[in-house]
């Protein structure tokens, strides 16, 4: 059996490997697919989200970008690896409003 420790270092010793998303975007209708890497950030993986609708479908909007998988809202330092993201998974971004805007 491995503790945290162990299985953090056996993720980092690895390369990075793709991790194809599907993705939401704030308010956008379509669905996406994304790919990014298991060494990937969260932020990262917002961006990239964000590059295909945001401007496009979406009005940009000067606030930070969050991502939320099953329904947590994830560290936008972790990577995916450690956010435990499998291929495939469903990822919402949403802009990080202040409170009291819409």
């Amino acid at each position: 059996m491995t503790d945290n420790a162990t299985a953090e270092r056996d993720l980092r010793d690895q390369p990075p490997q793709l991790v194809p998303l599907n993705a939401i975007f704030a308010t956008d209708f379509v669905q996406i697919l994304v790919p990014v890497t298991t060494a990937n950030t969260v932020r990262e993986v917002a961006a990239a989200v964000a590059y295909h609708v945001e401007g496009k479908r979406v009005r940009a909007l000067p606030y930070e970008k969050v991502v939320f998988h099953r329904g947590r809202r994830l560290s936008p330092e972790m990577t995916v690896a450690e956010a435990g993201i499998e291929p495939h998974d469903h990822v919402r971004v949403e802009y990080d409003l202040p409170k009291g805007t819409k």
